[in-house]
């Protein structure tokens, strides 16, 4: 058995397949295309769903991929076993109605046999214990011996979720060696030791289930295969886990290198390095397929992932950022496999050094908190940290529950989840709007399984309007015949100018007309290729087979296109202006703006702002001819089209191309000339997420509109100002401005006058405590500034011996601030805990030096008790030094 690369394994096992007449398919995304029921793919079958559900047509009856996956049900066992991974690749060959069980087993025993040459006295197989049929193609047909053979029940053999195709299983096992087992006489397949390594698993779809019990033989059946490719390379490699498998190892010793360690020295740190190894794959490729750190979602699992990683950095010692290096290999590991991560590097590594910056900037503050937390449960000896305090982490220091309980873990406290869920809803509660509109429910995916009409047929990349005929009509989630005035449907035609909300742009509306009038107010293309339009009928009767007129609303698809052609625009001028790592991260091009989100790390200045208007109104000017056509997708590459981060295409593409400024593949509707976008112009520019920019924009009429709004606000400030002419506001501003200052520096003297007498009056009843003067006082309508200017003032009366807390309320916000004389501080006096510790009565929160700190005020009305505690607070401190 010759040692092979994971590299090497996955093309062999590719080549293979396409010699049995498979069409390679792609990896798809990982993130899940079309499919609402999964937040990431996690399976080789996934993608794939569609074709085994008759929802799609595959490329080929016979199909063959190596798919990325990500699981995380078991993320805190990560690193503690060798076993456990986030991130994994699955081998599969799948037959849709094609061939079955003889080809299926007959290849598998091939390609391990004889490609592979793994030896046939290690190899093991398991079947379905009333698959008879598996069991004499393995050992009639292959010859594989009886003792080699194992019978195992539905819990194991048996794949089956829900109601849908399902069907028995065969597995096949490498025996590592009586040494890698439990000594245990009967160890045999199905054993818990690790003798037996199940290596791939084939199913064979046969039966359609009802879900009660009953099953059916299907007429056309599938075959569904899936191999861990990291297993298959331990098998290959002679290594224990995926962790030592040649590209992972790669990837670990990076880390060992940036950590100064050695893997296999300390337990301790070999799980810390095989946590970071593991996160460090998965989130790579999660960035490369367009996933970017959120607070919920697959942003959520990112940034989980990657802080995870990052508090293990800091646990082996490592301090700066580094998990964006360590990204460096990953790439190099795969990019033979995935050249996308190539392409994308700059902006992965990017994506993730931002956040771990980000991570880094909390998790000090917030580790230690926690561990205040964790000391006060200890010693009370408890055993589980309160929800409220795991909230105020999460709420106050964006400390991340998940990891508050893994840090609680290692102390062997639990964290009361329920109260943190239960806080965090309350933190969330507000109005929800019923987002499922009457109009959106006229149909239903049950109701549309079995629609049997030839798909829609699209025109609306060049017309306006078309004759039609209608195929289908759903209203009240069922299919009917015909509707009549006032009812709610949803149509089907055979051809549509109507264009279907796809790619970040509204769908069309308008109206059908034929022996009735129906208004589309909105359009949905389902997978099966069927656009479903959405509305009402405002008069007359429709009925399947009406010839019928489809009119979209023409200014309304002009306006929607003007701002759909700025986008592609804005998305060039952005990367001229900022660089190469900007990508599309989202869009929305409706017809009132174009809503533009990117990826980008800071705050856009006001030049680069100006710049990019200014760069893209100049192309406007320019007139630049646009041309959309469809072509291979290895031909639209060559022409340097940009992808959407993280998409996946099929074989052909459209492109559209604004001469010589913006190439992009896109699905949606464009005008044929730049110069009839009009004009541009920015709104506003803010921050959607981590590393994700957004800019808001109008064109064309909008822009109109925009500085008619600008005119009257203007012609508005003016009048309130008492100005006649709007020119002057500037001037009139600053003026005032000018007086205001000096009006509050007015105030500020006499306040200063008033506070010196009531600072003067509060000497004559300061309390004495362990030695130290103590006076305390609230001045209302008073801010931070002439607090401090207070503070100071009295800190270094009474030779320094003093403690001194004021509070004061300048509107609504309120603010304590605290000063410690040298004498007192020298006493153990410190006024940054001090502090601390009075406006925590309120709900405040605050800090700083010894000899002074601020603090806000939470509840106003408890300032007079946080004051009173005031004296208690410092003969605490005072003894506690003097002891």
């Amino acid at each position: 058995m010759q040692w092979q690369g994971l590299n090497e394994l996955r093309e062999k096992f590719l080549s293979f397949f396409e010699s049995k007449g498979h069409t390679r398919m792609d990896s798809a995304s990982l993130i899940p295309q079309g499919d609402n029921s999964l937040l990431l793919i996690n399976s080789g079958m996934a993608p794939l769903k569609k074709y085994f559900l008759g929802q799609a047509t595959p490329p080929n009856v016979r199909v063959t991929t190596c798919q990325k996956c990500i699981r995380t049900p078991d993320i805190e066992r990560v690193g503690k076993t060798a076993r456990h991974g986030t991130y994994f690749e699955m081998l599969g060959n799948f037959s849709f109605g094609d061939y079955f069980k003889t080809e299926a087993i007959e290849w598998a025993w091939e390609f391990f046999t004889k490609v592979l040459e793994l030896p046939v006295d290690k190899l093991y197989v398991s079947v379905y214990e009333q698959d008879d049929e598996a069991y004499d193609i393995w050992t009639k047909h292959i010859g594989v011996a009886p003792d080699h053979m194992t019978r195992l029940g539905k819990e194991d053999n048996f794949w089956e979720h829900g109601s849908g195709p399902c069907g028995p299983c065969s597995e096949i096992y490498f025996d590592r060696g009586p040494e890698k087992g439990c000594g245990s006489p009967d160890c045999k397949v199905g054993c818990e030791c690790d003798r037996f390594v199940e290596v791939w698993n084939l199913v064979f779809s046969q039966f359609n289930s009802d879900g009660k019990g009953h099953y059916a033989e299907m007429e056309h059946k599938n075959i569904d295969t899936g191999m861990g490719l990291e297993r298959l390379a331990c098998v290959m490699q002679g290594v224990d886990n995926l962790f030592e498998v040649d590209t992972v190892q790669n990837i670990m010793q990076h880390i060992c290198r940036i950590a100064g360690i050695t893997y296999k020295e300390d337990p301790k740190k070999d799980v810390s390095l095989r946590v970071i190894t593991d996160h460090v794959r998965s989130t790579t490729f999660m960035v490369g397929d367009g996933v970017t750190p959120a607070n919920e979602g697959r942003g959520y699992v990112l940034k989980r992932l990657l802080r995870r990683a990052a508090r293990h950095g800091k646990m082996l010692g490592i301090q700066e950022p580094f998990l964006y290096q360590v990204a460096e290999t990953v790439i190099h590991e795969n990019e033979n496999a995935y050249p996308e991560l190539a392409e994308k590097k700059d902006l992965i590594c990017k994506i993730i050094r931002h956040e771990e910056e980000s991570f880094a900037k909390t998790i000090d503050k917030g580790t230690e908190l926690l561990n205040m937390f964790l000391d006060r449960v200890s010693s009370d000896s408890l055993s589980m940290l309160s929800g409220a305090d795991a909230f105020k982490l999460s709420d106050t220091y964006g400390f991340p529950l998940d990891l508050t309980m893994e840090i609680a873990a290692e102390r062997g406290i639990k964290v009361d989840e329920d109260k943190f869920r239960e806080l965090m809803e309350q933190q969330k509660s507000m109005a929800r709007a019923d987002r499922a509109s009457k109009v959106k429910t006229s149909w239903s995916n049950e109701s549309i399984a079995d629609i049997s009409a030839p798909k829609t047929e699209f025109v609306g990349y060049t017309q306006m309007s078309c004759g039609a005929k209608i195929l289908g009509i759903f209203a009240d989630g069922k299919q009917v015949d015909s509707i009549s005035e006032g009812d709610v449907a949803a149509l089907i035609l055979d051809r549509t100018p109507f264009y279907a909300e796809s790619g970040g742009q509204v769908a069309d509306t308008g109206e059908i007309v034929g022996n009735g009038a129906f208004a589309v107010a909105d359009v949905k293309k389902l997978e099966s290729g069927h656009f479903m339009h959405m509305g009402s009928l405002e008069d007359g009767t429709l009925k399947v087979g009406d010839e019928v007129s489809a009119q979209i609303d023409a200014d309304r698809r002009m306006s929607i296109m003007r701002n759909h052609t700025a986008a592609h625009l804005l998305q060039a001028a952005l990367r001229q202006v900022l660089g190469d790592h900007v990508h599309q991260a989202g869009q929305l091009v409706n017809a009132e703006h174009c809503r533009f989100d990117f990826s980008h790390f800071n705050a856009m200045t006001s030049e680069e702002l100006q710049a990019v208007e200014d760069l893209v109104n100049r192309k406007i000017f320019e007139a630049l001819p646009i041309t959309m056509q469809e072509m291979p997708i290895e031909e639209a590459r060559k022409l340097g089209a940009m992808a959407l981060f993280g998409e996946k295409y099929g074989n052909i593409v459209r492109v559209v191309s604004m001469e010589g400024f913006s190439t992009e593949f896109c699905g949606g509707t464009h005008l044929d000339n730049t110069s009839r976008v009009g004009l541009f112009k920015i709104l506003s520019e803010s921050s959607v997420a981590a590393g994700v920019r957004r800019i808001e924009a109008v064109t064309g009429t909008g822009v109109l509109k925009s500085y008619q709004e600008m005119q009257q606000r203007l012609h508005f400030a003016a009048s309130a100002l008492k100005l006649g002419n709007p020119l002057e506001l500037v001037e009139r501003c600053t003026a005032m401005i000018a007086e205001l200052k000096e009006k509050e520096h007015q105030i500020d003297a006499l306040n200063m006058k008033i506070a010196d007498s009531q600072i003067s009056g509060l000497f004559e009843n300061a309390k004495e405590i362990s030695g130290v003067r103590v006076i305390s006082a609230f001045f209302n309508g008073t801010g931070a500034d002439m607090l401090r200017q207070m503070g100071d003032q009295v800190k270094d009366r009474l030779d320094g011996n003093i403690v001194a807390v004021f509070a004061g309320m300048n509107g609504e916000k309120g603010t304590f601030y605290c000063v410690c004389g040298k004498e007192a501080v020298k006493k153990g006096a410190h006024a940054g805990k001090i502090v601390q510790r009075v406006s925590a009565i309120t709900g405040g929160k605050g800090g700083g030096r010894p000899d002074s700190a601020m603090a806000g005020i939470g509840k106003q009305y408890m300032v007079d008790e946080a004051l009173a505690a005031l004296d208690a607070i410092v003969g605490e401190m005072l003894g506690s030094a003097a002891n």
